[in-house]
């Protein structure tokens, strides 16, 4: 049978002498993707990219090997903090003919991807800032209470074989003021479980309106400083944020809650490393003026040697905040949607750039 268009016999010809070849390459079509995942994606998102035609390369690559152009065979890569793209790095992976396009960050910060170079070389970015927000919030919590109740030193201290009762009292957090530096989705959902634990919230953003919030709103960071006895991070790192909690503003807290009570000071932050001065911080809880701080991010990651480590009243975790099994399903999902509206339209919905 006679094939109805010279384009369908062409097709008819070419199946016929090399039918998974050309079967391929129909199914590619103009806006497939090579898409290389530097640090894990969740099973379901990768099982999306690949049913919408895309192909999926996990891989980490290293500083070195992105720097000599490693990525510059793909059209998207997808990172996680553990990779960083800064200008030296994105100019490897762009070339005239193609290279990346898309760099997307499966997670809130962006801090490790030069978004400006990525502009100047036509790079998309993107990030997936209302999937973790649940597991940052319920940390932030739980850090909250486990370093106000000393419930790390008291696990130490029974596998120790210690019975020390006497020495763990703790303070409640009910009565108190939380200041929260940053007021976006994760503050506000630590506002809410705060204020249901009896908080007083007060809150500083510049790029809040202190109209329609529910919680006191403060023009200077000072202030938050000045009036709350429990301070928790929640804004992202800039020039400006790098040391915002330093020596100077940890002096400034008051030690004595809201109710009357002297419960000391608390910080912490699951926000993003830099923000917390902890030369500055260890120094505040060997001289008493904090009585704990608890972080999930810190300066340098792997955390190598710190004076905090030293200090019974200091809480850490391995920058675990989003680490839920339900925010990693999250977070690969809406990444892979935003990969496959980029692919078809060039412009996803919530670009950075």
């Amino acid at each position: 049978m006679v094939s109805s268009s010279p384009w369908e016999f062409l097709i008819s010809m070419l199946r016929t002498n090399s039918p998974s070849n050309i079967d391929a390459c129909l199914a590619r079509g103009s806006n497939m993707g090579r898409i290389a995942v530097t640090d894990g994606m969740s099973d379901v998102a990768v099982s999306m990219l690949k049913n919408a035609g895309h192909e999926v390369v996990l891989r980490h690559h290293e500083k070195g090997e992105i720097a000599n152009g490693s990525l510059a065979a793909f059209d998207a890569v997808v990172i996680r903090s553990a990779t960083k793209l800064f200008a030296e790095e994105i100019m490897a992976s762009v070339r005239v003919d193609g290279g990346i396009r898309f760099i997307g960050r499966a997670g809130v910060g962006v801090d490790n991807i030069d978004i400006e170079a990525a502009t100047e070389h036509g790079v998309v970015v993107c990030n997936t800032p209302g999937a973790s927000t649940r597991s940052v919030v319920e940390i932030t919590i739980a850090h909250l209470l486990a370093s106000t109740r000393h419930i790390t030193t008291a696990d130490r201290s029974l596998r120790d074989g210690q019975w020390a009762k006497k020495h763990l009292r703790g303070t409640e957090i009910g009565g108190k003021r939380l200041g929260l530096i940053g007021f976006g989705r994760i503050a506000r959902g630590v506002s809410e479980i705060a204020t249901a634990f009896g908080m007083e919230v007060h809150a500083y953003d510049p790029y809040v309106s202190s109209s329609d919030v529910g919680v006191t709103m403060h023009d200077d960071v000072d202030e938050v400083f000045r009036n709350c006895t429990h301070v928790s991070i929640h804004c992202n790192l800039t020039e400006e944020t790098r040391h915002l909690v330093n020596s100077d503003r940890i002096s400034m807290m008051p030690g004595i809650g809201a109710d009357g009570t002297e419960c000391g000071n608390h910080i912490v932050s699951c926000a993003r490393g830099g923000i917390v001065d902890e030369a500055a911080a260890a120094e505040a809880l060997r001289a008493g003026q904090l009585s704990s701080l608890a972080l999930d991010v810190f300066e340098i990651e792997p955390l190598g040697e710190s004076q905090l480590l030293s200090h019974n009243s200091f809480h850490g975790s391995p920058h675990i905040a989003a680490s839920t099994s339900e925010a990693q399903a999250r977070v690969g999902t809406e990444m892979a949607t935003l990969l496959i509206e980029f692919f078809e339209t060039g412009k996803p919905s919530t670009a950075l750039n």
